[in-house]
Formats: structure tokens, C-alpha cells, sequence
């Protein structure tokens, strides 16, 4: 009886990771009935972290009333494991870049303080353990509005353990930093990107002077994620920074899961250069290889003209591969779930696996 594990990211903007998985399944009983297949639906940390951690554990979902990247009222949302141990968050809850209309988006504006209360409340409920995604941010305040809300919720000096989802290794400031890299794709100009290292610099003297953060945590790989918000986390939280694929992974027990397995599929919305960057892809080929099992890649689209996802992946291919149907109607969730199926009920019939 063959043992086939469906471990899929979300096609973003079309399907979730968990109709990715199912409509996988059905493409595999379509040739093999009896086999025992295991639906995973993974997330790499960042957008989407805490939707995916619903689905494979049980939590209870806490919303609360938080500032928003504007400071304006907003709700959010984070889950909370039963015993009441373990939250898990997204920053981009609080302060994420959908939150901000497009003409408002001015990262010189824009505040984690929501963050702090998010995190706050965790902490007041007892908490002992945070795992917070740090993808999709507004902001580039390199945490200080996550600190003012902790400050004025008493919960700076906290014994609480965080542990960041992070897949960036960018500084806090210079030419790789937070400013410059990522400050453009919220909404800054030239003049304010500049403006925005400066405060960075000027953020990490503060730091240092207070004998809060060493000299060198400013290059630690992550501090400039999400504006810099890595830096506020590490410097005063303690918090640990880790691979988001690799945090969802160990959540799922994933080496157990893949024991005995004899296919691995997985894939995503695009397979490209990235992918082997911390993707949800390649999370699983690294875990499923050391097992010695072959590995899939499934996706909407594929771009490998370097030929570099060939070489590590069994297979890959495109569930678009030969309909020539518009972008918008293959990006329909129907569509792309039936495409799922038909690909993978095309490559059983043909595999030898």
C-alpha cells in the first residue's frame, strides 16, 4: 500500500494550502485508491501562519481591539493553544500592509504599537511561549511603537519565550537594511527611504546606550525584517529568530509523518529562484530528502530557466502545463483545484514511484 504525503503552501490569491492538499489527494486516489494519504497544509511564516497552525492544531482564536499601522481601531486576531501556553500571531494582525488604503501607505507613518498589544495580551493571558510571523509588515519604526505598547501595558520585563518566524537575513540599516530594501514596497520615497536609515542608526545608538542591545546585534541576520522589527524582538524580548518553514514543520512533526512514506508533493502559487530561499518547498525537500524520499514540486507556475529546481526535485511542473485558458480564469479557485487533480492523476499513471 503505497503512503503518499500532500505537504502544500497556499497558492496565494487563488487556493489555500488545505484545498491545494485536497485537491492533490484526489488526483492520487484517482490511480491508487488504496493508498493512505497525509494532507499538511504548510506555511513558511509569514501571511497565513496562523490560518495554517488552525488547521493542523487545536486552538482557540482570541480577537482583540488594537491600534492599527495608523494608530486607527482595528481588530485582530491571533490562536491560542487549549491549555492556554501558546500563542501564535502575525504582526501583519496589527500592522500589516493591507491595512494601510494605498494613498496612505508612508512607512515614516506607520507603527508597530498594535504588535505590542497583541503581545501584551498573550502575555496577561499567561502565556509562556509566542510564535509570531514578522511577513507582509507597513511599518519601518524598527519596533518602537511594539515597545511603547509594551511599556504602557507593563510587560517589557517579561519571562515570556518568542520565537520569530523570519525567512529575511537583511541588517537593520545600510544599503541591505531595513530602509533601503523594503521601506520602497510600502510606500517610500527616495528622500524618506534615506530619512528612515537614519532613524534606524539612531534607534540602534539608543539601544546600545541603554545597554539594551550590543554593538553587532544591528547585523544580526533578521534584524531588519519587518522594518526592523527583528531588532526590537531580539534586542528586547530575547526573542529566537528561525526559519518559518522549518518552525510549521517541527509544529506537525513532520519527520514523523513522511516515516515510510513513499512520495512527498508539495508545491506553491510560483516555483522560481526563491524557492530554495526558505519556501514552504523547500522546507520539505530538505526534511524529505534526509529521509530518503522522493519529492514533487507541484505549482501554478514554475520559472527554473537556471535549471536549479530540476536538479534537486524528483519532478516539477506546472498544474497550468497545457491550458492556455487566461491567467484571471486559471487563478480561479475551481480551476486551479481541478487542474491539481488532473496533473496529479496524469503523473500516477505515468510514475513508476
Amino acid at each position: 500500500m503505497k503512503k503518499v504525503i500532500l505537504a502544500f503552501d497556499s497558492f496565494k490569491g487563488c487556493i489555500t494550502a488545505q484545498e491545494a492538499c485536497q485537491a492533490a489527494a484526489l488526483g492520487v486516489h484517482a490511480v491508487w485508491p488504496d493508498a493512505v494519504t497525509s494532507e499538511i497544509p504548510l506555511s513558511d511564516g509569514g501571511e497565513g501562519l496562523v490560518k495554517c497552525i488552525q488547521q493542523i492544531l487545536p486552538t482557540q482564536l482570541v480577537n482583540l481591539k488594537v491600534h492599527g499601522p495608523l494608530m486607527q481601531p482595528i481588530e485582530a486576531t491571533y490562536a491560542l493553544s487549549p491549555d492556554g501556553e501558546t500563542a501564535y500571531m502575525e504582526m501583519a494582525a496589527a500592522s500589516g500592509l493591507p491595512l494601510v488604503p494605498l494613498e496612505q501607505r508612508d512607512p515614516t507613518k506607520t507603527t508597530t504599537y498594535g504588535v505590542g498589544e497583541m503581545l501584551a495580551d498573550a502575555m496577561h493571558r499567561g502565556c509562556k511561549h509566542i510564535i509570531m510571523g514578522i511577513g507582509g509588515s507597513a511599518t519601518c519604526d524598527a519596533g518602537r511603537g511594539m515597545i511603547d505598547a509594551l511599556k504602557a501595558n507593563h510587560c517589557l520585563n517579561t519571562d515570556c519565550k518568542v520565537t520569530v518566524a523570519c525567512d529575511v537575513s537583511n541588517p537593520l540599516f545600510g544599503p541591505n537594511g531595513a530602509a533601503y530594501i523594503f521601506a520602497p514596497q510600502k510606500g517610500a520615497t527616495p528622500e524618506q527611504v534615506e530619512w528612515l536609515d537614519l532613524q534606524l542608526r539612531a534607534f540602534d545608538k539608543e539601544t546600545i546606550k541603554a545597554g539594551i542591545a550590543t554593538p553587532d546585534l544591528a547585523e544580526y541576520p533578521g534584524a531588519g525584517a519587518a522594518g526592523g522589527l527583528g531588532f526590537a524582538l531580539l534586542a528586547y524580548l530575547k526573542a529566537e529568530l528561525h526559519s518559518g518553514i522549518n518552525i510549521v514543520l517541527n509544529l506537525v512533526n513532520f519527520e514523523a509523518a513522511i516515516k515510510d512514506a513513499d512520495l512527498v508533493i508539495t508545491g506553491e502559487g510560483k516555483s522560481d529562484h526563491q524557492t530554495l530561499m526558505g519556501k514552504v518547498p523547500q522546507g520539505v525537500l530538505t526534511m524529505s530528502q534526509k529521509a530518503g524520499v522522493p519529492v514533487w514540486l507541484l505549482s501554478g507556475a514554475i520559472e527554473d530557466a537556471s535549471g536549479l529546481l530540476k536538479q534537486h526535485f524528483n519532478l516539477i511542473k506546472s498544474i497550468n502545463e497545457g491550458d492556455n485558458r487566461e491567467l484571471s480564469e486559471l487563478m480561479k479557485p475551481q480551476i486551479a483545484k481541478e487542474n491539481m487533480t488532473k496533473t496529479i492523476t496524469r503523473l500516477m499513471q505515468n510514475s513508476n514511484v
